[in-house]
C-alpha cells in the first residue's frame, strides 16, 4: 500500500489510467489492512476469559434472512445463489451480536471458497434441545489433515490463495470462540468438492 502511494505522490508523469489502478489498489489495500485490525481486535477481546453473554431471546429466522439480504452483492460477484431452509419465526436464547458474527464469518467463508456459479446452502434443523446450523458450500475439497486445523487461530487451509480470498484466517477461530462460550460446538466437513460448517447450540 505504501509503494503505490509513494508512487502517487512521486511519479509525475503517471498516465490517468495508471494513477486510478493505483489508486484502487491502495484503497483495497487499505480496506484489507482496515479487516485484519478489526479481526485482531475481536479475537482479543473474544480470549478474555472474563467476557459476559448478554443473553436475549432472537429471531432466529429474520436474523439469516437479513444476513442473507445484506450478502446479496456479495453474492453476485461470484454469481452465488443462497439458499435458506429454516421454519418461519424460530426462535432461540443468544448473545445476538456474538452469534451474528458466527454466522457473518461462515457466510463469509463461504463466499470466498465457493466455485463460481454454485449455490449456498444454509440449513436449520432442531433435535431435542439443540439447533443444529450448516452451513455448505461447493468448492475446492479440503484435505483431512488441513481440516483438522481449520479452526485455529491465523490458519488458512490454502496458503497459496489470493489474499483477496478472507483475512489473516482469524474468523473461524473467532467463530469458534463464541460458539464454545454459548457452550455450543462447530464443525467442519469437507469431501467430494462440498464443504459443511455445522454449529450446534443449546435452543433455549
Amino acid at each position: 500500500m505504501i509503494g503505490y502511494l509513494t508512487l502517487l505522490r512521486d511519479e509525475d508523469q503517471l498516465s490517468d489510467a495508471l494513477r486510478e489502478k493505483y489508486a484502487s489498489i491502495a484503497l483495497a489495500k487499505a480496506e484489507r489492512l482496515e479487516g485484519l485490525i478489526s479481526e485482531f481486535f475481536e479475537i482479543t477481546r473474544f480470549n478474555l476469559s472474563d467476557i459476559t453473554l448478554e443473553y436475549r431471546v432472537v429471531n432466529l429466522t429474520r436474523m439469516l434472512e437479513q444476513l442473507v439480504f445484506e450478502f446479496k452483492p456479495i453474492f453476485a460477484e461470484k454469481n452465488l445463489n443462497c439458499e435458506l431452509m429454516i421454519e418461519p419465526n424460530k426462535m432461540i436464547r443468544c448473545d445476538v451480536n456474538k452469534m451474528q458474527r458466527v454466522f457473518d464469518n461462515l457466510l463469509r467463508n463461504a463466499v470466498n471458497y465457493s466455485f463460481e456459479n454454485t449455490e449456498i446452502l444454509i440449513a436449520v434443523t432442531q433435535k431435542e434441545d439443540r439447533v443444529h446450523i450448516k452451513v455448505t458450500n461447493h468448492g475446492a475439497t479440503i484435505p483431512k489433515d488441513k481440516l483438522e486445523h481449520i479452526f485455529e487461530r491465523f490458519y488458512r487451509p490454502d496458503s497459496s490463495r489470493s489474499t483477496g480470498n478472507g483475512g489473516a484466517g482469524l474468523g473461524l477461530a473467532i467463530a469458534k470462540e463464541i460458539v464454545t462460550l454459548h457452550g455450543g460446538a462447530i464443525t467442519a466437513h469437507s469431501e467430494n468438492e462440498t464443504i459443511t460448517f455445522e454449529v450446534t447450540i443449546v435452543s433455549s
